[in-house]
């Protein structure tokens, strides 16, 4: 280890090397990106510690019999609806031999029954039946103390906020209302707030990328209209129009805006810089980019993200939630779930239909985003010594009146090194 680094206190069971980290934000270590060690040691201390996980929306579990198999980083879990109203979940997992006990990703059922040996498990996660439990004829069978109470699957605590549904593994997770702060909370609200969502469509999307990679995209608001051409080109996104960036006060959860600043003038800045935001192409449907005023202000994108793997985007009158789940050191699953809500009317749902192609695996705005994270993952291959640099708006993470600024990627990594118990120290030094 480098003589200027001060390593980092990672407990022996985490099974974490030790590496050190510079002790400003404005330096991230790409072995951040490339350890399978770090990797292992997220689902431990992150996914399986005091954060919220997103899981699915109310209105997918609008029946009781309704049940959505996802995800809270690698571990598969149930989240169903109850006769009695309530919303559930529990690990999808047989107590008996650990298969899965759902199949599908969306359903409904009277109960779950595991396909390997018929053990069967009720709405609330309880064990009710077991196939052949007193044996056959006076001989095999379960022990006479067996006691199926004992045996079920282990219950999240969860939490709703505005139709969302989130998850914890750790019975210490703060409140979901002081995990997200009341700014993050009323950001929620202005998108969600009295209105029933009704979903429009799905999508997985396979990225070939650490998962947070995509997080610090989803948290970088200076690139949008660099890397976007369509942004820029049809007017949509420009860093000269009005918005901000809020960082929550731990720095976990943020939200970037923008919206239509009726004397601003049109993107000279971009041209001055020589990027990419001219272009000689126009859309042979200009509706495309038509819309209505969302909630009644003039805010046309709202980018709302809650550590460790939530967004909320509100692009134009394109709504729609986003999962961010890792499968692998250099593999991600994003889900998308676009959204109408109840009283739309059809003209609003048409709106909603078509500007549903500027985002998603193919969208003609977050095309780019699927691919980055790939080029940085190869990009930084032979690179675990280096680091990358986050120095633009300053070093800290905080709330900021420009979206020409790192601050929101500084906070998700203030929060993440914290969770990972990782120490800094002021020299760059250099990982085991």
């Amino acid at each position: 280890m480098s003589a200027r680094s001060t390593g980092v206190g990672v407990p022996a069971r985490a099974g974490v090397q030790e590496r050190s980290w510079p002790e400003s934000l404005t330096e991230v270590p790409y072995w951040v990106f490339q350890a399978e060690d770090v990797y292992r040691a997220e689902q431990e201390r992150i996914f399986h510690g005091p954060t919220w996980n997103y899981l699915c929306l109310e209105a997918e579990l609008a029946e009781p019999g309704d049940f959505c198999a996802t995800f809270i980083g690698e571990q598969p879990v149930l989240v169903t609806r109850d006769h009695d109203g309530q919303i559930y979940a529990f690990e999808n997992r047989c107590a008996h031999r650990g298969s899965l006990i759902a199949m599908e990703h969306y359903g409904h059922t009277r109960d779950f029954t595991c396909v390997y040996h018929a053990w069967t498990y009720n709405l609330q996660g309880d064990l009710t039946g077991v196939a052949f439990e007193e044996g056959i004829n006076g001989k095999g069978g379960m022990p006479p103390e067996f006691c199926k109470a004992a045996h079920s699957p282990r219950r999240l605590r969860l939490a709703s906020v505005h139709g969302l549904v989130f998850g914890s593994l750790d019975n210490d997770v703060p409140h979901i209302e002081e995990y997200l702060g009341q700014e993050i909370l009323d950001r929620i609200e202005r998108v969600l707030g009295g209105r029933k969502p009704v979903v429009l469509g799905r999508f997985t999307q396979s990225l070939p990328n650490n998962w947070k990679l995509y997080m610090e995209n989803v948290k970088d608001s200076y690139h949008a209209s660099i890397l976007h051409l369509f942004f820029t080109t049809f007017g949509l996104n420009k860093l000269s129009q009005k918005g901000g960036i809020i960082v929550s006060e731990d720095g976990g959860h943020h939200v970037s805006w923008s919206a239509i600043d009726r004397e601003a003038e049109a993107g000279e800045h971009y041209k001055d810089q020589k990027i990419r935001s001219e272009s000689e192409y126009q859309l042979q449907d200009p509706s495309l980019v038509d819309g209505f005023s969302e909630v009644g202000d003039d805010i046309t994108l709202q980018i709302l993200s809650v550590s460790p793997g939530f967004v909320l985007q509100q692009i134009q009158n394109s709504v729609a939630v986003r999962q961010v789940l890792p499968t692998g050191v250099d593999s991600t699953d994003l889900h998308w779930t676009y959204l109408g809500f109840e009283d739309d009317t059809e003209e609003q749902q048409l709106i909603r239909l078509k500007q549903s192609n500027l985002v998603g695996p193919a969208g003609y705005v977050s095309m780019e985003d699927g691919a980055i994270g790939g080029f940085v993952q190869r990009g930084i291959a032979g690179a675990g010594q280096e680091f990358a640099t986050v120095q633009m708006g300053g070093d800290q993470a905080v709330s900021s009146e420009s979206r020409v600024t790192e601050a929101s990627i500084r906070g998700f990594w203030k929060v993440y090194r914290e969770a990972m118990g990782f120490a800094v120290g002021a020299g760059r030094g250099v990982h085991a």
